[in-house]
């Protein structure tokens, strides 16, 4: 049989490029069909690579930390029985590239210019249109991915170190930039007494996702008090007969988000996103589910299609998502197409939360815990104190596209279906 290329699989929709974590296997080792040999990662989730034959690796061409793009040859595998005596060659392909990528980089720095021959990720043309940089202007920025290529990284090194006018864009007298003469404070360090944690990967693609929604969405938050009384005193009367037919927990999880769903129905505006001028309205109502893993770092599973599915159907895919973020199991695709998110704070004993909104959606959903509290309610023999179970829900909205009005009646909308939930519903 012949030489086989082993390549970057596609990782899910809208995905063009993967970084390499590690190779589980060298060259001259032999690999089984179907099992992993390489785990990379997306901006999304980390994923193991299976060899597509059993056979020997003869060749490696990406190494550790080299970003690979979807369909390129990471190794070479010789599925031959019998391999021995055939040369075997470890970055080849990496070593003859080298040389042409550093002096491309070079160029680049010299020049000061656009490089029409650089490659964009549809990754990269996103953030440039949200960050109203010109292709050119990309292009001049000097890479640190495979052959020069530009990443995330070094799009927001260049604009913290920007300089306004531009020769390509000159700024009027009306738009002249601020620059903050504010010192960076310092940090006190005592030897002996305080150490360094290094982010992982993962941590510092959270802190520039997080900074990038709070500088793209000017954030307001909404709050309001629900009475989940006859909610919670259903999900206790029927956990037990629930698992038993559906053989499925029933936590508060599927029912938030059937609210969400419902309300979302009502005020479709929410279900949205922003590209410049326009807004992107969303048919298809997907709810992510903001997830602590066990790393602390965090994720969002998205539930497809929420507003289609019933309780059971609802529960069966929270309880499954939940369980692949705690085994690192996620795959890309569910990971992907949120079009608004929920972030249960209550599991952590919060109160409530400021919520920081998921881009490229445009509002986001707190829940506090759960506490009875004595509260006066309003009865046939009038006003009345009685203990009941109550909760906070807190909404973080992009300002830009979702006005206060909108905001506050989808979020009310939502607290009345968690308050009026049918106690009759179906198991």
């Amino acid at each position: 049989m012949p030489i086989i290329e082993f390549k970057m699989p596609k990782m899910g929709e809208s995905i063009s490029e993967a970084t390499i974590i590690s190779w589980l296997k060298n060259v001259g080792d032999f690999v089984n069909a179907e099992e992993t040999i390489v785990e990379v990662a997306t901006d999304k989730v980390d994923s193991d690579v299976p060899s597509p034959v059993s056979g020997t690796i003869t060749e490696i061409r990406f190494q550790k930390n080299a970003v690979v793009g979807v369909g390129e040859v990471l190794a070479l595998i010789d599925s031959n029985e019998n391999v021995a005596g055939k040369k075997i060659i470890i970055g080849k392909t990496q070593e003859v590239k080298q040389q042409p990528t550093e002096t491309k980089k070079a160029e680049v720095k010299i020049q000061a210019k656009s490089n029409p021959d650089a490659f964009l990720s549809p990754l990269i043309i996103s953030i440039a249109q949200k960050e109203n940089l010109s292709i050119e202007e990309v292009q001049s920025i000097p890479g640190s991915g495979t052959d020069g290529r530009v990443q995330k990284s070094d799009i927001f090194n260049y604009l913290k170190n920007r300089k306004y006018p531009l020769q390509s864009k000159p700024t009027t007298n009306n738009q002249q930039p601020t620059t903050s003469s504010y010192p960076k404070p310092k940090i006190n360090f005592v030897e002996g007494k305080d150490h360094i944690v290094e982010m992982d990967r993962m941590r510092k693609m959270i802190a520039d996702h997080m900074v990038y929604s709070k500088q793209t969405s000017p954030h307001v938050t909404s709050y309001i008090e629900v009475d989940v009384t006859n909610l919670v005193n259903w999900r206790n009367e029927n956990k037990g007969k629930f698992q038993a037919k559906h053989n499925e927990k029933l936590t508060f999880t599927p029912v938030f988000v059937q609210a969400v769903a419902k309300a979302i129905q009502d005020f479709p505006m929410i279900n949205v996103s922003v590209d410049e001028k326009n807004i992107i309205v969303h048919k298809d109502i997907n709810v992510g589910m903001a997830t602590a893993l066990p790393s602390g770092n965090l994720i969002v599973p998205v539930v497809k299609n929420a507003n289609e599915k019933d309780l059971a159907a609802l529960a069966k895919d929270v309880n499954h998502l939940a369980e692949a973020s705690r085994n690192n199991k996620l795959k890309p695709e569910e990971i992907q197409g949120s079009t608004f998110t929920i972030s249960n704070v209550g599991t952590f004993g919060s109160l409530m939360g400021t919520p920081i909104i998921n881009q490229p959606e445009v509002a986001i959903l707190a829940l506090g815990i759960i506490k009875k509290r004595p509260e006066v309610i309003t009865t046939s023999k009038g006003d009345e104190i009685t203990i009941r179970s109550m909760m906070f829900l807190s909404l973080s909205f992009d300002h830009r596209v979702v006005d206060g009005f909108l905001g506050g009646s989808f979020l009310r909308k939502v607290g009345d279906y968690l308050e009026q939930f049918d106690t009759n519903t179906t198991l």
